[in-house]
């Protein structure tokens, strides 16, 4: 008996934590007049593939409001532009193309993130999914030839996808001349980071006018396919900072765990500090403690998030208000940020920081943001050294599968690390990692094969990181044998229900069988990529085949049918 079952689950990342304006798509009136191929709708959906003349499939709508379509034609195909115009900005949105579509969004309508149907694309280039779009200047001063995005983490059409935007607007002087080009901070197409830190020093192609200005709309290209978005969420940010001044600091030489051990005890050396907050004023980088002293400026009243990067003990007090405290803790840790309301001017800030070891370098962070201000470092540049980089491990299946066994951190979460898992990588550049603990496929991806740097690196913590857009499907279990196919479907099998059998080498192809027992049941799992590398068929074999056999394919509050595809609304996609 065989069971073929290909699946897919779907994942939603949350970038951005501080509050986010949201952008009602209850009508229009948040957009300039356009031709009428703009619209706001209930539902949409979109077929997975080209019609027979290869054009992009049509996308069906139903009334309602909550999604901002797109659907041009000959004689309606504007682009649209929001009333409001920004300067810096995180954009935060879903969207949906049907296949072969193409669309973009142009930030201060001038630089264009691109929006298009990439969907089994290994190469991809900057008209693809995520690609910053060339202009066409020609002369060497004017022109940009455009950018890549880093990975094509694209997801097949008709399937709702997540972009995470992070921008900083060009800055001029007083006489309006350029001084700093526009940048990327940060682009993430379904969690993954496609663009980072990247400077646009012109307009793209397309633009709402070839020059740079202050501010400017969003802009989304429509005249060249259907498009539809929704939970448009943004953050609009001013121009200023928080600073300090007068920072003067006290030294203290010796092995000091907090700053009680040390702040009554009088300075081995004190003075003016040049650079501002930093542990730099120090004399040695290990065995110290410092307390740093000065005017904190604060440019408007407002909440403010305040976050660290550090190696070593630190404590923060702002109006002799404790505001954080951090023992024994690394940079790596990233603890929460906290909160504070503060109303615009001076305020006195303490900062004391101590280091009573000597395996990492030291290193001392202060970062402030607000709903209003981008986050950003109050400490000196130099202060912040991170700890040595590492040299990436990076295992890649370029010309036969490869088979690695690590932990898994299922769903990126160390708490629900599994530990009998095997990584598969396949040429055709589809992975996924199988659980030998439970007989089921962890997850799935496209793109590079794992990161065995945390695995392999220093002492190792034995797990790997699959790279790209990987798509975590079940960390429970899917093939049982019941007595009553009604009963809850269970997490894990009972001790001694199934037993891992080991695998075999397929000569052919190189890749892996598994075979496991279930309650007295032979099985032998195989997975494989289609011929066209754009699925993954898994393919069951029972050779004892017992009664009462369940296999749970997906799982979701809701499954509904499609147009050529089933759905899991939280949780996955079974594709035809």
């Amino acid at each position: 008996m065989f069971l073929y079952v290909l699946a897919l689950a779907v994942m939603t990342i949350t970038v951005q934590a501080q509050k986010m304006d949201t952008l009602f798509l209850h009508d229009m009136s948040a957009f300039s007049a356009q031709d009428g191929n703009w619209r706001i709708v209930g539902d949409v959906s979109a077929p997975l593939r080209k019609t027979a003349d290869q054009h992009y499939g049509d996308m069906e709508y139903v009334d309602g409001k909550g999604i901002l379509l797109n659907i041009n034609d000959d004689k309606h195909h504007s682009a649209l532009l929001t009333r409001f115009t920004h300067q810096d900005i995180d954009l935060d949105l879903e969207f949906m193309m049907p296949a072969g579509s193409n669309s973009g969004i142009y930030l201060q309508g001038r630089y264009e993130v691109q929006l298009f149907d990439s969907w089994g694309v290994k190469n991809p280039k900057f008209s693809d999914l995520g690609g910053i779009f060339r202009n066409w200047e020609s002369a060497p001063e004017t022109a940009y030839a455009g950018k890549a995005p880093l990975v094509n983490v694209c997801r097949p059409p008709g399937i709702w996808q997540k972009m995470f935007i992070s921008f900083t607007a060009p800055r001029f002087d007083s006489q309006g001349k350029k001084t700093t080009n526009a940048r990327l901070n940060k682009v993430t197409i379904n969690g993954v980071t496609i663009h980072e830190n990247l400077e646009i020093p012109h307009p793209t192609g397309g633009p709402v006018e070839n020059n740079e200005t202050l501010a400017g709309p969003l802009m989304i290209q429509g005249d060249h396919g259907p498009v539809a978005f929704r939970n448009i969420r943004f953050r609009v940010f001013e121009d200023k900072k928080v600073k300090t001044e007068n920072v003067t600091y006290k030294y203290w030489k010796g092995r000091y765990e907090f700053e009680d051990d040390f702040k009554n005890k009088k300075a081995d050396k004190e003075g003016k500090s040049p650079l501002g907050l930093t542990w730099e004023v120090a004399p040695v980088k290990d065995f110290f403690g410092i307390q740093l002293s000065g005017d904190l400026i604060i440019p408007r009243d407002d909440q403010y998030y305040i976050s660290t990067i550090y190696n070593g003990n630190l404590a923060i007090y702002i109006d002799n208000v404790l505001v954080k405290k951090i023992s024994r803790a690394w940079d790596w840790d990233r603890p929460e940020k906290s909160i504070i309301r503060l109303t615009e001017g001076r305020h006195k800030i303490e900062v004391f920081f101590c280091r009573a070891d000597a395996w990492l370098p030291p290193t001392m962070g202060i970062f402030f943001e607000s709903d209003h201000l981008a986050s950003h470092g109050i400490h000196a540049f130099s202060s912040l050294i991170q700890r040595e980089s590492e040299y990436p491990i990076l295992i890649a299946a370029k010309e036969k599968p490869r088979i690695l066994r690590a932990f898994l951190d299922y769903n990126q979460q160390r708490k629900l690390r599994r530990t009998h898992t095997i990584g598969v990588g396949d040429p055709s550049g589809i992975h996924y990692v199988f659980d030998n603990a439970l007989g089921v496929l962890s997850c799935i991806w496209r793109g590079d094969f794992v990161d065995a740097t945390p695995m392999w690196h220093d002492r190792g913590d034995g797990s790997f990181r699959p790279m790209g857009d990987v798509v975590y499907l079940t960390n429970e279990v899917q093939l049982d044998v019941v007595s009553d196919v009604s009963s809850p479907h269970r997490a894990a099998f009972a001790e001694g229900e199934f037993r891992s059998r080991g695998y075999k080498i397929l000569p052919s192809t190189g890749t892996p069988v598994f075979y496991y027992t279930i309650n007295g049941m032979n099985v032998e799992d195989t997975s494989y990529p289609d011929a066209l590398d754009n699925s993954l068929t898994r393919e069951l074999k029972f050779t004892s085949l017992v009664p009462g056999v369940r296999f749970r394919i997906a799982a979701g509050k809701e499954i509904k049918k499609l147009r050529m595809a089933f759905i899991a609304s939280t949780a996955g996609i079974l594709y035809p």
